[in-house]
This record gives structure tokens, sequence and C-alpha cells, in this order.
């Protein structure tokens, strides 16, 4: 009876037990679909407050936001489904709570159902919005999105419009600041101070005595002296100094050091002469060099072909307009470097071809042409920069500045001429006359040397006796004269001789 009691007591326990469970279950689970509905609800009235704000708000915007609420939407119910599968599997191990889970799942379609309505609602709302918003402008969708970037697009392309006149008239007067700055830097920098050439040297004698040997016997050594070096010499009452004249720098100046050195020797005779003049222009062939490489080394320019060089250094018996050759190159030389390093250019290639750029000065008194096509010539042929070339071209416009060093050279060139008292007009006037008459004569057959002499009033013409006879040379002095009065524009008169001098050479042994 006891063991009943006992059975029936686990029992009404076991029921007891079973029915408390059953509760909680039963409890917890409306707990769950309480919060669940609550959550719902409030996740409908943001969506209703979401779907009302997006009434105010242009319809791209609208959009967006229906496509972000579909996506939320569309993960909430992954992860419902995800939920019944799983309670599908708990039903199948818990038969007891087959039909609150099929409760459960009613609810939850009933829920799913107010979710669907409410986004229909949602959607309706939206359309509803647009619509308004296409009555009022007169525009469908697609029309609107073009019409505003059709507009923003010609916003936009004025604005840059603006932007670039703005900054293009900016940049023009900087860059108008910039050259004058440029110009100004460079005036103020070079130095233009050199004497006037003139067309005579001094020559400083001992004593008057000396002019007697200088004549020499019935005018001998004055003779060979001129006939030689190609000058003018002159001897008046001018106590203590003769005159050496001539146009040509390099031939004056060779004169004269030849003159000195006979001066001091005491030595002055034909013969003593030609020695002299042949040593004296092996001297100033080596100290035109010294001078080009001393000129080089200052500016920094190594290395150079040594037939530049020389020619560098002979510039400095050179003239034109009554402005120094060697003077003037280094004067544009040096003002290019300037203008080159201001405007961002090679400094060093600028200061070369500012050098160069007349190079061809040095060899026009003897064999004529251009300076410019013979400049040119010569650094093509010793293999100087393309650059230097163009500038050479170019200060003489025959060729168009290919970059910023050409164009500075060109600058520095006009700056260097056109300061005021840098040229003479007059003096290069007379010299091209002189050159023109010594190449008229040289031109003509067995001619070995023609100088212009007496300031271009007359000019001295040495032929080969051998070849020449006497009657010969009467022609050719009339031929000459008939010539230079065609070709040559001068004041007054010129006169012409023709010098047929024979030599008879012996050894005594």
């Amino acid at each position: 009876m006891v063991g009943t009691f006992t059975s029936v007591s686990g029992l009404a326990g076991a029921a007891l037990g079973a029915g408390l469970c059953y509760l909680w279950v039963k409890s917890s689970t409306r707990k769950r679909f309480v919060h669940l509905e609550l959550e719902a609800k409030a996740k409908a009235k943001a969506i209703s407050h979401e779907a009302e704000l997006l009434l105010q708000e242009a319809q791209m915007k609208a959009k967006t936001k229906a496509l972000e609420q579909e996506a939320a939407f569309q993960e909430k119910m992954a992860k419902l489904e995800e939920r019944n599968r799983v309670l599908m599997l708990e039903r199948k191990s818990l038969k007891k709570e087959e039909e609150k889970l099929l409760f459960f799942e009613n609810r939850l379609l009933e829920k799913e159902a107010d979710l669907e309505k409410l986004e229909a609602k949602k959607q309706a709302k939206i359309e509803e919005a647009v619509a308004k918003l296409q009555n009022t402008a007169s525009l469908t969708q697609e029309e609107a999105k073009a019409y505003i970037l059709e507009k923003t697009e010609e916003r936009s392309r004025a604005e840059i419009a603006s932007i670039v006149r703005k900054y293009e008239r900016i940049a023009k007067e900087e860059g108008e600041k910039k050259a004058h700055y440029i110009l100004a830097q460079a005036t103020t920098r070079y130095a233009g101070e050199f004497a006037g050439e003139r067309l005579i040297n001094l020559v400083t004698l001992p004593s008057d005595e000396h002019k007697g040997r200088i004549i020499g016997k019935e005018g001998r050594n004055i003779k060979a002296l001129e006939m030689l070096l190609g000058v003018d010499i002159v001897i008046d009452e001018t106590p203590g100094v003769i005159l050496v004249s001539s146009f040509n720098l390099y031939r004056r100046a060779i004169a004269t050091r030849v003159i000195e050195i006979l001066i001091e020797d005491g030595r002055i005779h034909p013969g003593r002469i030609e020695e002299v003049h042949e040593k004296v222009e092996k001297e100033f062939e080596q100290r035109t060099y010294e001078e080009g490489e001393n000129i080089l080394i200052d500016l920094g320019l190594f290395p150079m072909h040594e037939e530049l060089v020389k020619l560098l250094g002979r510039l400095k018996y050179r003239a034109s307009y009554g402005q120094n050759a060697l003077a003037h190159t280094l004067e544009v030389a040096k003002l290019a470097r300037v203008m080159a390093a201001e405007m961002g250019g090679d400094e060093k290639l600028a200061l070369r071809a500012g050098l160069l750029h007349d190079i061809g000065k040095a060899l026009t008194q003897d064999m004529g042409g251009s300076h410019v096509e013979i400049g040119a010539e010569l650094c093509r042929r010793y293999k100087e920069h393309p650059t230097v070339v163009n500038a050479i071209y170019a200060h003489h416009g025959q060729e168009e500045p290919d970059s910023v060093e050409s164009a500075a050279v060109c600058a520095a060139d006009t700056l260097s001429a056109a300061r005021p008292g840098a040229r003479r007009e007059v003096l290069e006037s007379f010299t091209k006359r002189v050159r023109e008459i010594e190449e008229i004569a040289a031109s003509k057959e067995y001619v070995e040397k023609a100088y212009a002499i007496n300031a271009g009033r007359e000019i001295r013409v040495f032929v080969n006796a051998q070849k020449m006879s006497d009657n010969e040379a009467v022609l050719l002095s009339k031929e000459i004269a008939q010539e230079v009065s065609k070709q040559v524009q001068f004041p007054g008169e010129i006169k012409v001789n023709v010098i047929r001098e024979t030599r008879a050479v012996s050894m005594a042994k």
C-alpha cells in the first residue's frame, strides 16, 4: 500500500513537474512572441517614419532608401527562415512541443503578412511622392536626371572657362614681370666698360735719331716695313713717336711689335725686318692661343678644339662697328649666362653659345664671307653642341631659337650692340670699304699681297715679278682702279700702286 502510494506520489510529482514545465515553456514562448511583435511594430513604425521623410527628398534618394529597406527586410527574413529551420529540428526532437511550435509559426506568418502590408503601404507612398514631383516639374524621372546633369555640366564648364581666363591673365602678367626682371638683372650685371678702338698705334722712340734709322737709306727700311707688314708708318715732326696706321687690328699689332723689337735691338735693315716679322708672327699665333685658353679657364668651358681656342684669342684683334669683337663676345656670353639662369636654362651651355656666336669674325678679314656661315661651319666641324650652332644662326635671324639658351644669346647680343656708345657706324663703313678694295686687288691673277694704306686712299699691290711684265703691271693698275670705281663708294680718289719687285739671291761660301 505504501509502495502504491509512493508510486502514485511519484507520478503526481512527475505530472506536476511536466505541467510546470509546460507552463514555463508556454510563458517563455509567449514573451518571445510579444517581444518579436513589439520589435516588428517598432520596425514598421521606423519604416513608416522613413517613408514620410522620403516624401520630402529627391527621387534618387528615395529609391536608394527603398532598396536599403528591402535589403534589411530580406536579411530579417533570412534570419527568420534560419530560426524556423532550427525550430523545425527542435519539433522533431520534442514532439510534445509540436503544437506550440505550430502556433509560433502561424504567428510568424501573421507578422510577416503585417510586414508585407506595411512595405506595400511604404512603396505606395513613395510612388505617390514621385508622381507629385513629376507632376510639379512636368518631367519624368529620366528627364529630371538628364536635366540636372546637363545644368551641372553647363555650370561646371562656365566655371572652368572663368578659371582658365583668370589664370591666363595672371600668367601673362607674371610672365611680363619675369621677363622685365630678367632683363633688368642682366643689364645691371654686365661690365661694358672698354675703350673705343682707334686706327693707329703709337710707338715710343728712345730718341729722334731712330726715325732716320727706321726710314733707312733712300727710304729702304720704311718701304720694306710697309710692304712686309701691310701698314702705314707715319713719321712726322712729333718728337719721340711714330704712328702705325691700319684698319686691321691684328696686322697693326704685329707691326707695332716688330718695330718695337727692331728699336730695342738697334739693327734695322730689310733682312733683319723679315727675320723679326717671321718671329713675331709665330709669337702672335702662340699668344692668341694662350689668350683664348685663359678665357676658357676663367669661364670654366674646357674642353674646346684648339683651332676654336686660337680663333677666340684672335677676336681681340677684330672690331665690329668700332666695338672690340672679343669684348663684345665676353659681354654677350656673360649676359646670356645670367638670362639662362633666370629662365631655368643651362648656364654653361648659354655661356658657351655666347662665347662662340661671333667666332666667324676672326676669319672674315682674311677669307671674306658671312661670319655667321663661317662660324656655324667651324662649330659643326669641331663637334660643338647643336644649340651653339643654332645660336650662331639665330642671333642674325637666319633661324628661330630652338632653346632657352639660344634665345638668351640673341637677347644678349642685342643688348650689347644697343648700348649707347658701344658701336660706331662710321668706323665700320670705313673698314668695310677698305676691305672691299683689298679683296678686289687680291682677286686678280699673279697678285701676291694687297694692302690698303693711307686711310684707304691708296692701295699697294705686290705681284709676282716672274709671271708679270712691267707693261702688264701698268694694265693691272688701271684694271683695278676701274673695278674699284664701279664697285666701291668712296669720297675723293684712291691711288692704285702695282709693285713688281725682282730679287736676286746668291749664297757666298
